[in-house]
């Protein structure tokens, strides 16, 4: 029983993280992406 309820959350949480990443906008988008900004080292 114990080993079913498992299986059954550990893939229902797998199917609900790639259904998230599949329906994101910007998944299929051909833009460059924002440059991050640069930020000075301190002297070390």
């Amino acid at each position: 029983m114990v080993d079913t309820i498992s299986l059954l959350v550990s893939h229902g949480l797998l199917m609900l993280a790639a259904w998230r990443l599949l329906s994101r906008r910007d998944l299929d988008s051909e833009e460059p992406p924002v440059p991050a900004l640069r930020r000075k080292k301190p002297d070390a």
